[in-house]
């Protein structure tokens, strides 16, 4: 009797803390206070929580192809030639609920098709291709954090490719916008030492701020080309080994500041926020859209989800609309 008593006082207590939770993050987001590093088991839980459709959004609706006059580069008449670089998650999201085998046979994907109806709807020609970056091919990692776009794209600046990896020099010859991202151990992010280093590969903010801040004035250096920047990828809440509550948290703070000031209106920069999306104000990919407990890798019906999302937020920078429209795509 006394062990069943316990019992049912430990599952009351882990009700009362849930609902608790809960109660913090209404009273934080009412007073508009940020869910500080205080509050570690709340976002684990957060992860683990059933997502809504509505934050994430299915599907979505064709854009309005009217042109921000407040943004002076690009034109919703003119074709563009997009290129998305990526590694595996961004892949999963161009494939969206396209199947690898289904991609080899006809060369489309989610977004591919997405950006097919686009044009026929709206009489436009854009065109949109894919690349890894970095393509290894060469020996370079396989990499793509900010030190290596940095390293790549910054200190290495040319017209010729640095160890087999193209440079912006030679991308925006061929490329009217430009996409890049990183995977999600760019989340595994260390404490700072107090001595930050733009040449240093360490996973640290202070780092990571000195080479986006590299790569925002040499992306601007190109000012015919539009670049798109993901925030994120997410890891989940069982990569506690490699992305404990305080990297991610650390994480969260460094997309935060890329899209709060990092990012910044009337240039040729923009952000699509593929970090809300995965998730939805916590610092963890939502379990219900990871491939596993352990693999950020987006789940097929989550990234076709998304796809359109990514694909709107792509046409809305065309059109000229990158400062005004949703960092999500949402809306469109």
């Amino acid at each position: 009797m006394a062990r069943r008593r316990q019992k049912h006082l430990f599952i009351l207590a882990l009700a009362i803390g849930l609902v608790g939770l809960v109660g913090v993050e209404r009273l934080l987001k009412h007073f508009d206070l940020p869910l500080t590093p205080v509050w570690p088991a709340y976002y684990m839980l957060k992860a683990v929580w059933p997502g809504d459709d509505n934050q994430t959004g299915v599907g979505a609706s064709m854009p309005d192809t009217s042109q921000d006059t407040s943004q002076t580069t690009g034109s919703a008449a003119e074709p563009a030639r997009v290129m998305f670089l990526h590694h595996s998650t961004g892949w999963a999201v161009w494939l969206g609920n396209t199947s690898e085998a289904a991609f080899k046979v006809s060369g489309k994907s989610d977004v591919k098709s997405w950006m097919a109806v686009y044009n026929k709807t709206n009489n436009t020609s854009h065109e949109i291709e894919q690349m890894s970056f970095p393509t290894t091919g060469e020996g370079y990692p396989w990499a793509n954090y900010p030190y290596d776009y940095y390293n790549i794209w910054v200190k290495h600046a040319g017209d010729a490719p640095y160890r087999g990896e193209p440079t912006l020099e030679m991308l925006t010859k061929e490329y009217d916008v430009i996409i890049w991202k990183h995977c999600f151990p760019v989340a595994s992010i260390l404490p700072d030492t107090g001595k930050p280093d733009v040449d240093s590969d360490e996973k640290r903010l202070e780092n990571y701020k000195l080479q986006y801040a590299a790569l925002k004035e040499k992306m601007r250096s190109f000012p015919d080309t539009k670049f798109i920047v993901w925030t994120g990828a997410a890891p989940t809440v069982g990569q506690l080994r490699t992305a404990g509550p305080m990297k991610a948290l650390r994480a969260r703070q460094f997309f935060d500041w890329v899209k709060s000031d990092w990012d910044e209106p009337g240039d040729n920069i923009f952000v699509w926020d593929f970090y809300q999306l995965e998730t939805e104000g916590g610092i963890y990919l939502k379990t219900g859209y990871a491939s596993g407990l352990r693999d950020p890798h987006p789940r097929p019906d989550f990234a076709g989800r998304v796809a359109p999302l990514f694909a709107q937020r792509i046409v809305d920078v065309i059109n000229g609309k990158g400062d005004s429209a949703s960092l999500t795509g949402k809306g469109g």
